[in-house]
């Protein structure tokens, strides 16, 4: 059994400034073939799964193509898609023949000409290997379910849990589908259900964290291989951007319908019931001020909108404008992003004090720049998040 994975993800923010090119993908991460580390990062748990099988399998024959991923952002650059597209559908041509396609996508990403990445990569996929290879992607729940993508895969599963906390077990749970149906124990088919709208789910609270339960004990009933919710991603302006309820059943195409269905319209059901309540700059900063005072420490202020993680920039100065405008309070700030301020304040060193200029500059929703007389009080050359030995530079 001869199976080729690779992985390619980023998340679109399609209202963002901030562009994504074929840098953004090499600093955050990147692994040529074969050079993965031994942990996964968030989108390609499929190929390390695959690897540690194949090390117990002798008759698993794993080809790993590259594996990159770029922090969420603004569109990407056209020609660092279609790179990175080519670069994986010539390593495929490479493996070939192959008895399957193994992927780790997010499921986010738009890039310049391209409202689905992921549903043109996938295409051009079936179309190299034909309709007798096997295609499997795992796919993060903040994605675009596309009838382009559904077309070209026979098994898609995207993480269930929001924070992402189940990433690896998702990746197991693909290559799990993927190795039955090559075995010829299963023969998977696709079904969706549109619910025509877009809001938040939270899984780590009721509503949803028993919906999401519930989607778990579904796996292994009668046909039902695999349920999953995919979320949508609200921060991408394309065609099939939304809530969509994903099944995928053992040839039974009826059931796997009508149970989309089912679990759609209870999803309808909860719009508007799902998502945090969220306040204006004002009303937060009084709200935090009013917890902080009974007691309750530390209150953290999120901007939900002003989020590298979704794509922003990170740079908005609204909340800390609003909060320079009460009386004196201990605040911490975290993070607003700024080369240029940081670039200042590395040039003047620890310790010294400076007129500084900061935040504001990607666009003007962020906010006006602030100017403080500010204190260097620690320079450090490199973050980054980690998953385990693997690290996405985060600058």
């Amino acid at each position: 059994m001869r199976i080729f994975t690779a992985s390619l993800a980023t998340e679109t923010n399609t209202f963002s400034p901030v562009p994504t090119d074929r840098a953004s993908f090499e600093m955050a991460f990147y692994a040529a073939p074969g050079r993965h580390p031994e942990t996964p990062t968030l989108c390609s748990s499929p190929m390390l799964v695959l690897r540690r099988r194949a090390r117990l399998d002798p008759s698993l024959d794993v080809v790993e193509g590259t594996a990159t991923w770029a922090e969420p952002g603004g569109l990407v650059n056209r020609a660092t898609y279609e790179g990175l597209r080519e670069e994986i559908l010539d390593q495929l041509r490479a493996a070939m023949p192959v008895d399957g396609v193994v992927l780790g996508l997010h499921g986010a990403m738009v890039a310049q000409g391209y409202d689905d990445c992921e549903g043109d990569l996938l295409a051009r996929l079936r179309d190299l290997v034909g309709e007798g290879v096997l295609i499997a992607a795992e796919l993060d729940p903040h994605s675009h379910l596309t009838q382009k993508r559904v077309e070209a895969a026979n098994i898609l599963a995207a993480f269930l849990e929001f924070p992402h906390t189940d990433f690896y077990e998702r990746g197991e749970h693909v290559v799990d589908l993927a190795i039955r149906a090559l075995k010829g124990e299963i023969r998977p088919v696709i079904s969706t259900y549109d619910c025509r709208m877009v809001d938040i789910y939270p899984t780590s609270r009721e509503p949803m964290r028993g919906f999401v339960d519930r989607l778990k004990r579904l796996h292994g009933q009668g046909p039902i291989l695999s349920a999953s919710l995919i979320h949508g991603f609200m921060a991408a302006d394309v065609p099939e951007m939304g809530t969509r309820v994903l099944v995928v059943t053992d040839g039974d195409a009826a059931a796997g319908a009508a149970l989309a269905e089912k679990l759609g319209r209870e999803v309808i059901a909860l719009r508007g019931s799902t998502g945090m309540p969220m306040l204006g700059t004002a009303a937060g900063i009084d709200r935090a001020i009013e917890i902080a005072s009974a007691g309750a420490r530390p209150v953290v202020v999120a901007d939900v909108w002003d989020n590298p993680g979704g794509g922003t920039a990170g740079d908005g100065t609204l909340i800390l404008r609003e909060i320079l405008t009460r009386e004196p309070l201990k605040v911490g700030v975290a993070t607003i992003w700024d080369p240029m301020a940081v670039t200042f304040a590395r040039g003047a060193g620890e310790g010294a004090v400076i007129m500084l200029r900061f935040g504001g500059k990607s666009c003007a929703p962020a906010g006006e720049p602030i100017d403080a007389l500010v204190e260097v009080v620690k320079v450090v050359e490199e973050g980054w998040q980690s998953f385990g030995a693997s690290r996405v530079t985060l600058g």
